[in-house]
């Protein structure tokens, strides 16, 4: 082809890549990944490594600010992410329903896309703590570091549970929104008051379904358009009125005023502070949606955005190899808490990101979208979906109930592989089948 006849298809790629910038809500990905990016800088300041004549101790600066629970009400953005993955889900699985897929498709899709990258972790974590163990390194630190390093993990479980219902829950969005999060936040309340009751902390684990399912079911709204269509006296009341609930509900006694505490496993509080935050969203939309137009805005974004979930997987592991690293080779550590150490935040967060998206870019290979069918071909069959899921989700739900450990590890080593494999397969459709 000569250069000539190139030149056309490189201004109409140009141009496609501008329409699709133009039809998306680019402040959905701003949100995305500005909560990643919040995400690694709390953790960043959560964790502080000492070194000194007794050995490495490893303590927790943020939380021993007067500040810190009060500012948990809005550094908590779990709940903003699960309703801006509410929104993508809503729009991916309109995509899938236009273009001829369904449920298998869908969720098959999703599962890939959120698991494939955690293939490379679960193999590098359960080599670094069988390696650890056998050199000896004590079991009380080296659980303490295992904690934190899976600490993230939670979230493949939760959103992954989450995208399995995807299907399931946008018919009920369709046919009765309001009565739909009115069950949900029902749902959410009975299972905290049971837990409560028995002082069972494991019937907590239930709430993964309706609060997560809450927050996304306000996504499919924000789809929708509802939001958008809502005066911003409407949405500034609201998100004063769910804040105004959350007082009370954390000063009875039973849900904890810390918003992160309330996490694991997930209470109601996170699913009022859910209705705030995607009301606070629309507030502040047009601003950001300005904002999204410069072009530095979109290529920060674009840099961040399109690793996010690598970037989110990899952090916590990074951050502690990293300050390993620094220990061996001497580098001072300031007291953590000092105001020197908190100085340095800014310069370690920019540091985690860099390696992070170095390492994304290493293992890009992990991190494709599962190709869209051909014609006469269909995704496995339920019974198969489902044991891809228990393959995918399993790990994870493990890491959030045993905490990170060496089996855990190797579980998660072998089995997502297996669950990601079997998501991959394709099956003749049951017309070319039956020819």
């Amino acid at each position: 082809m000569s250069m000539q006849q190139g030149l056309p298809q490189q201004a109409h790629s140009a141009q496609d890549v501008r329409g699709t910038i133009a039809q998306r809500d680019l402040v959905v990905d701003l949100i995305r990944t500005a909560c990643v990016v919040l995400v690694v800088f709390v953790h960043v300041t959560m964790v502080g490594v000492a070194a000194g004549a007794d050995g490495i101790a490893v303590t927790s600066p943020l939380q021993e600010l007067p500040w810190y629970v009060a500012a948990t009400w809005i550094g908590q953005v779990m709940p903003l992410f699960f309703v801006v993955g509410g929104f993508a889900s809503a729009v991916g699985w309109r995509s899938t329903v236009a273009r001829g897929g369904g449920a298998r498709d869908f969720v098959a899709t999703r599962l890939v896309r959120l698991f494939r990258p955690a293939i490379p972790l679960f193999a590098v974590l359960a080599l670094g703590l069988g390696v650890a163990t056998l050199l000896g390194t004590p079991p009380g630190l080296l659980a303490e570091v295992a904690f934190g390093i899976g600490s993230p993990l939670w979230f493949l479980a939760a959103y992954g549970i989450t995208q399995c219902c995807v299907p399931f829950m946008v018919r009920l969005h369709e046919r009765a929104p309001w009565r739909t999060l009115g069950a949900l936040l029902v749902l959410a309340a009975a299972v905290d008051g049971v837990r409560f009751a028995t002082g069972t902390a494991a019937v907590g684990l239930l709430n993964l379904g309706p609060v997560w399912l809450f927050a996304q079911q306000l996504g499919f709204l924000w789809a929708d358009g509802w939001f958008a269509r809502r005066s911003r006296v409407l949405l500034v009341a609201v998100a004063a009125a769910g804040y105004g609930v959350l007082v009370p509900l954390t000063s009875i006694g039973l849900w904890a005023p810390d918003m992160l505490q309330d996490l694991d496993p997930p209470m109601l509080p996170l699913a009022v502070l859910a209705i705030a935050q995607a009301c606070l969203v629309q507030v502040v939309h047009a601003p950001l949606t300005r904002l999204m137009r410069t072009r530095a805005a979109q290529g920060a974004v674009f840099l961040l955005g399109r690793d996010g979930m690598t970037i989110y997987l990899w952090h916590l592991p990074l951050f502690i190899a990293l300050n390993g690293v620094a220990l061996l080779v001497g580098v001072p550590f300031p007291a953590p808490g000092s105001p020197t150490w908190w100085a340095t935040r800014g310069v370690a967060l920019v540091v985690l990101l860099a390696v992070a998206l170095g390492t994304a870019r290493a293992l890009r290979r992990f991190d494709r979208p599962l190709p869209r069918l051909v014609p006469g071909t269909d995704r496995p069959a339920w019974p198969v979906l489902a044991v891809a899921a228990l393959c995918t989700i399993g790990p994870a739900f493990a890491v959030m109930q045993l905490h990170l450990s060496f089996g855990v590890a190797l579980l998660g080593a072998l089995a997502v592989p297996v669950g990601v494999r079997l998501l991959t397969r394709t099956v003749p459709t049951r017309s070319t089948a039956r020819i």
